[in-house]
């Protein structure tokens, strides 16, 4: 089940790129995005992690915290962290639990066939724990200009 504006956020736990666990509680009171994608290394999910990693000064400003989740073991996410120079936590979601309670998870489609993974994602949590906004089935290019629009953190 997708998650809508005002719904409150499920609880997650999840290992990061550095083996440390995160956890929605750390980031009380604090507002968050939360970008789910597919797989570290591919070319979406690179340009949309650049693109975070390039705005994230003006999203830290606003008073936004960045976290990418993905079903990429922890080690992937270390690489890609590093190859790419990303400033925030990357969460591992191998069980897909974390996407599944986002809504993140689900039937996806691929040159006719079809098969389950991650829907590329965007939710915003605001310092209460509620969801502000959320996005589903997004493309790579522009989406995060779309929601630093949304946000008015451009």
């Amino acid at each position: 089940m997708r998650l809508s504006s005002g719904d409150q956020v499920p609880d997650f736990s999840r290992v990061d790129q550095d083996g440390a666990t995160a956890a929605l509680a750390d980031y009380g009171g604090q507002k968050l995005v939360v970008y789910f994608y597919p797989k570290a290394f591919t070319p979406g999910c690179t340009t949309e992690s650049c693109d975070f990693r390039d705005r994230y000064q003006t999203f830290l400003a606003n008073g936004y915290e960045i976290v990418g989740v993905s079903p990429d073991p922890v080690d992937r996410l270390g690489a890609f962290r590093e190859k790419h120079g990303l400033p925030f936590r990357l969460l591992s979601d191998e069980d897909h639990e974390m996407a599944e309670a986002f809504g993140a998870w689900g039937i996806k489609k691929n040159y006719g066939r079809e098969y389950e993974g991650i829907i590329r994602s965007t939710v915003v949590i605001n310092e209460t724990g509620h969801v502000d906004h959320a996005w589903y089935n997004v493309k790579a290019t522009g989406h995060v200009g779309r929601v630093a629009g949304s946000l008015s953190v451009d």
